[in-house]
């Protein structure tokens, strides 16, 4: 990703390409474009929330 979002802004920007998606007034050309956004921004978020997961992880040993 060219800016680095934070993992809210993300995932909002994903629930908002879902939305379009869904309402079908998009062009096919149009809807692959969406698509291809919001399989980078899940992408993003998957490993934003892996990463934190490792770090609670590491957290949690410390205790």
């Amino acid at each position: 990703m060219a800016k680095e979002l934070k993992f809210e802004e993300a995932l909002e920007n994903l629930e908002k390409i879902i939305k379009e998606l869904e309402e079908e007034d998009a062009s096919l050309e149009d809807s692959i474009v969406l698509y291809k956004k919001g399989n980078e921004l899940l992408k993003y978020c998957t490993t934003s929330l892996e990463q934190l997961e490792k770090e609670i992880l590491i957290i949690n040993e410390e205790k």
